[in-house]
């Protein structure tokens, strides 16, 4: 069955997930996440696009961002994607596929759902049970908005600046992320 055409438009922001094949690893050590931020950061200056929000899973990437140009979506996901598998190939001695399937892209529409998909991807390692505390997991954004840790490959969420100033914009931003949800348990 053909897959359909994304939707994809100028100057929008869409959730990114990129799975590994069957839940495999993406990254098995501290070397491979910084090879993929490092990625990050180069296809940031090749392309024209704003990270607000990340969090790399072991099997699975989550990325927030917002593209300028419609048609350079693909190019930069499927850039990032092609580099790091070929990293991973040639580290491993891999031979397969290393992705499940096409990228997944969900377009943000409303304002509101752009801080929840935000707090949804940070959470992550806590869903999955990696850290008993959010604070202790270094390959997210959560470090960024929750303590002000620096992070040049980020660009503030539009957002955040809703929660207050300075040091309490912090504080109101931890209590956000880690109130409860009815939908969810965390």
């Amino acid at each position: 069955m053909p897959t359909s055409k994304r939707q994809v438009y100028d100057d929008a922001t869409y959730h990114i997930i990129q799975k590994g094949n069957n839940s495999q690893q993406l990254f098995k050590v501290t070397e491979d996440y910084q090879k993929f931020v490092m990625l990050l950061k180069k296809y940031k200056d090749k392309y024209s696009f704003e990270l607000y929000n990340y969090c790399l899973m072991n099997n699975h990437i989550h990325l927030l961002i917002k593209v300028f140009k419609k048609e350079e979506l693909a190019k930069l996901i499927q850039g990032i994607s092609q580099a790091y598998r070929f990293y991973f190939n040639q580290k491993y001695k891999y031979i397969g596929y290393l992705y499940q399937g096409r990228y997944k892209s969900k377009i943000i529409e409303k304002n509101e759902y752009l801080l929840e998909c935000a707090r949804y991807i940070e959470t992550n390692p806590l869903r999955a049970k990696l850290v008993k505390a959010l604070k202790d997991y270094k390959w997210s954004s959560y470090a960024f908005y929750a303590y002000g840790q620096q992070n040049t490959l980020l660009t503030q969420n539009p957002l955040y600046g809703t929660f207050s100033n300075g040091r309490k914009r912090k504080e109101f931003y931890r209590y956000y992320v880690m109130m409860p949800r009815m939908y969810e348990d965390i």
